[in-house]
């Protein structure tokens, strides 16, 4: 693999815990490569399988053009390897068959019914390779009156209820500002997988995975149904206050100069009544400590406006900075909104090596996140995503030990780019 990434020296590790695990990738855009990166991530030989002429449709490439956006497909294919072959040639077929056999993992988030067309539906698979793991994300689920439908992120957001308990109280229903629907339900098929590669040291069995996008935003809304096991009715939008949770203050507050993104979340737990006297002695207000009308949580959630316009006019006068130091130090939970430009700026994630800086052969450097679970005290080691068919001779001869010369003769017949 090309090793052409930066990472402050010592900071990071390269993961071995999948170290020898095969994985053929025929996933693209964000869902599928999501997972497959993980896999990556933790020392795992993830090969893509690519069309010659296009690739990952998320690579977003313009015929006879360079990329003109090559980001968003660096974030989801991250130290992986790419090989280029036609499908629709009987020798790519095969060729991609006999890497099948060699494989611990396949995995494939095509429309419904791709992957089958294709001649590689887990049938065939199996039959290759009775002991593979063949994993398959989909937007809706098997037996679903949806099955057969299309998906990307913001379907599956709103057909699995993130977009029902997003936005103001009175407001319409709106969709989170994160892809929760591909990456969250990639996180889950990752998890899967690896307990299906435990489990198959000591059985030998493969096994069919299969996730809805779906299904997989309902796992992510437990506390939303939960809520609404409390209450009896659909679980609601609350804007920035956590529906369920009767406690005051909490919530966004304004913070200054006033541009858009500055303000700060504060939220007093019910958990610890102390809390409240602690934040009023903060911001100057100890006028107000054992003041009947505030003094329960339930005193404050009754007189909740009252409540904010007293913090508020506190935290206008500070930055959401100033107001996240302050108020955390007071030993309440605070946070400033933070934007992206913002977090990629603040050293600190470069320095622990939360944020790396991409050194890719063809496109500039690009800092993005990288795995966030530090193992020893280190994070995974950052390496560039590959450029198309970059590794498409190496993975021949690695996986199959095939010459130079039987690589030549494969693309002089079509079965490779």
């Amino acid at each position: 693999m090309n090793d052409s990434a930066i990472a402050p020296q010592g900071i990071t590790a390269e993961f071995r815990f999948l170290t020898g695990v095969k994985i053929v990738d025929f996933t693209q855009f964000e869902a599928g490569p999501s997972c497959t990166e993980a896999l990556a991530w933790l020392g795992a030989d993830v090969v893509k399988i690519e069309n010659p002429k296009m690739g990952d449709p998320g690579r977003r490439l313009r015929p006879g053009q360079p990329d003109n956006d090559p980001y968003y497909f660096h974030v989801f294919n991250a130290n992986k390897r790419s090989m280029t072959v036609n499908l629709k040639s009987e020798r790519g077929l095969n060729l991609v068959k006999d890497l099948l056999k060699k494989a611990d993992v396949a995995i494939e988030n095509f429309a419904p019914g791709a992957i089958e067309r294709l001649g590689l539906g887990y049938d065939v698979v199996k039959a290759l390779n009775p002991g593979i793991i063949y994993a398959q994300v989909k937007g809706f689920g098997e037996g679903s009156p949806y099955e057969k439908n299309l998906a990307f992120d913001m379907i599956a957001q709103a057909a699995g209820g993130t977009f029902s308990v997003t936005g103001e109280k009175d407001g319409p229903p709106t969709r989170p500002g994160i892809s929760l629907g591909d990456t969250g339900t990639g996180m889950l098929m990752a998890i899967t997988i690896l307990g299906a590669l435990y489990k198959r040291r000591e059985t030998g069995e493969g096994h069919r995975l299969q996730v809805a996008m779906q299904d997989a935003i309902m796992h992510y809304m437990r506390i939303n149904f939960a809520t609404q096991g409390l209450t009896g009715k659909a679980a609601e939008r609350g804007g920035s206050k956590v529906v369920g949770v009767n406690n005051a203050p909490m919530g966004l507050y304004p913070c200054a100069p006033g541009g858009p993104n500055d303000y700060a979340y504060v939220m007093t737990s019910r958990a610890n009544p102390d809390h409240w006297d602690r934040l009023l002695k903060l911001i100057g207000r100890e006028d107000l400590i054992g003041d009947a009308r505030y003094l329960t949580p339930a005193d404050r959630v009754a007189r909740e406006p009252e409540v904010d316009a007293i913090i508020a006019e506190w935290t206008r006068t500070r930055t959401k900075h100033e107001v996240h130091r302050l108020v955390g130090e007071a030993g309440i939970p605070a946070g400033a909104v933070l934007d992206t430009m913002e977090l990629q700026n603040d050293i600190t994630f470069e320095q622990r090596g939360i944020m790396q800086v991409m050194k890719h052969p063809v496109h500039r450097d690009f800092k993005m996140p990288g795995w966030p679970v530090r193992v020893d005290g280190k994070p995974a080691t950052l390496k560039p995503s590959p450029v198309l068919g970059e590794h498409t001779d190496g993975v021949l001869s690695d996986w199959l030990g095939l010459s130079s010369a039987e690589v030549s003769q494969l693309r002089s017949d079509g079965a490779l780019s």
